[in-house]
């Protein structure tokens, strides 16, 4: 499995993407006998709507102006925590922020590709990585329970933008 960090900037149709991202959490709460409440949809298509990692504060000013409510911070972190739980979003801990993810019903890598410049982040995987991470680990002894690895630069279209902009 590897996904490409253009994806992102390509004529893309979110809507799609969070269609399809919901679509396979319904598949995973029923699967595990758990409930999607409208606030943790809401957070999870919040999450696909842009491609950019959001912090915990930033979903609840989104959740407030779309309810026309207050929302309590703990309401949020309650539905961050159970969609953390189904593998459906990940936590970028150097940005203290949560993005959606593509392979919800795998185990993977989680190698995230962040842009310095527009803020968008791709999570990539491939067996090659999750080979590599598990022999590591095997020659020390040592149970991986979680991993990840965030890597920073420019994306495809800001790194094309860099250029353009370098050789005037």
């Amino acid at each position: 499995m590897l996904t490409n960090a253009k994806i992102v900037h390509q004529h893309h149709d979110h809507e799609r993407c969070i269609n399809a991202a919901l679509l396979r959490a319904k598949s995973l709460c029923t699967e595990k006998k758990a409930r999607m409440t409208v606030t943790r949809e809401t957070v999870l298509r919040l999450l696909w709507q842009s491609h950019k990692p959001l912090g915990a504060y930033h979903l609840q000013d989104q959740l407030a102006a779309i309810s026309g409510r207050s929302i309590a911070p703990p309401t949020v972190y309650r539905a961050i925590e159970f969609l953390l739980q189904l593998g459906l979003i990940h936590r970028i801990h150097s940005l203290n922020a949560y993005i959606g993810c593509p392979f919800p019903d795998s185990e993977h890598s989680n190698v995230f590709l962040i842009c310095d410049h527009c803020g968008t982040a791709a999570e990539v995987s491939h067996n090659t990585i999750n080979n590599a991470l598990q022999s590591t680990c095997d020659k020390l002894n040592f149970k991986l329970q979680s991993q990840g690895a965030e890597l920073f630069g420019l994306c495809s279209k800001c790194s094309d933008n860099h250029k353009v902009v370098n050789h005037d």
